[in-house]
């Protein structure tokens, strides 16, 4: 288990790089004044046909006042996301017409966890444990990249729509 700040540079995102779907470098930096939404998805699950739906419609619905969402496949949970990124992204993209970002598959929790997520665990989530629980786990991040909330796998996306609308209508210091 990786200590509290000392093995991160800061308490924001911009910090990380992560791999694409394709396996490219994306600097997170590149989200910057942006809200983000990071999930970590499954194509397989029993929260798919509500988690999926819910998330393409918020991404359409805020994606031209800055909210983006970071999709990040796992397949720790069950097995429940076997395919590889190729079959992933036609996946969500033929099923639910998604529009938002897929990254690479990647662990979210154990040695072997994405540093992103070892970072988005290290918050003082009360009643959370470190561990993400399951498929669709999310974080809300806010334009400064300050990770805000984080909320359980059974949270359904549109009941964080407003919150999402108090970040969106936040202005954004350089």
């Amino acid at each position: 288990m990786p200590s509290q700040a000392n093995e991160f540079p800061s308490t924001k995102i911009y910090e990380f790089t992560v791999k694409d779907a394709k396996g490219k470098d994306v600097d997170l930096s590149v989200y910057r004044g942006k809200v983000l939404l990071i999930v970590n998805v499954a194509s397989e699950c029993g929260l798919t046909d509500e988690n999926y739906p819910e998330l393409t419609k918020l991404y359409q619905q805020y994606k031209d006042q800055g909210l983006e969402i970071l999709a990040f496949p796992c397949n720790q949970f069950a097995a429940q996301e076997p395919g590889s990124n190729q079959q992933i992204e036609e996946f969500v993209c033929t099923r639910f017409k998604s529009g938002f970002q897929i990254f690479d598959k990647i662990e979210v929790n154990g040695d072997n966890a994405a540093p992103l997520y070892k970072f988005l665990r290290l918050g003082k989530w009360g009643f959370f444990d470190d561990d993400i629980q399951w498929n669709f786990a999310k974080f809300l991040v806010d334009k400064e990249g300050k990770v805000v909330n984080r909320y359980y796998p059974t949270t359904l996306p549109f009941s964080l729509e407003n919150d999402i609308k108090k970040l969106l209508a936040e202005s954004h210091e350089c």
